[in-house]
């Protein structure tokens, strides 16, 4: 089940939902739009070992906006920090940002209850295209848990994004035991 507008105002009444900033007017019917921080990042290399720590570049977005191209991946992040305490948040792209060609996440579009930090965006373009720091990215929509968690992700002791952050997080895939 996907929480309405009315019921996701409910759970931040609550404290079991946290948007910071919160703005009235970014919840959809049964959504809230987030935008674009103002750093991204790419990687230092251009091939990467999934093995291997893969060490990233952050710049600031030009307030005049950056353009992005094919064949990078871009790490961008939400301008909103968000906490969910008792649903499972979902971040898709938005239509208008899909119809300009970009995609905003390449696999990782759901978070775990548990979940307090801003969301880190996998960033990739079908063209050529400018993006602007605080642009409408993306939106975020909750689903109801059925059944008790055992272990909140913020409670995880090998949980590898928990560290609070307003810049984009490099893959901790080198983390993992294979």
């Amino acid at each position: 089940m996907i929480l309405s507008d009315k019921r996701i105002l409910e759970e931040i009444d609550k404290g079991t939902i946290i948007i910071e900033p919160f703005k009235r007017e970014c919840l959809g019917t049964n959504s809230y739009d987030v935008h674009l921080g103002k750093y991204l990042a790419t990687y230092k290399s251009r091939v990467l070992d999934a093995k291997a720590h893969n060490e990233i570049e952050h710049f600031e977005i030009p307030k005049d906006g950056y353009i992005l191209h094919p064949g990078t991946l871009y790490l961008g992040v939400t301008l909103e920090y968000t906490e969910t305490h008792a649903h499972v948040p979902f971040l898709e792209g938005k239509s208008s940002t899909g119809r300009l060609g970009i995609d905003i996440h390449a696999t990782a579009g759901k978070g775990d209850v548990g979940f307090c930090n801003t969301w880190t965006l996998e960033i990739s373009v079908a063209q050529p295209v400018k993006i602007y720091a605080g642009m409408p990215i993306g939106q975020l929509i909750y689903f109801a848990v059925e059944g008790n968690i055992e272990t909140m992700y913020n409670t995880k002791g090998n949980a590898k994004y928990n560290n609070k952050t307003t810049r984009p997080v490099e893959s901790m895939m080198w983390k993992n035991k294979f």
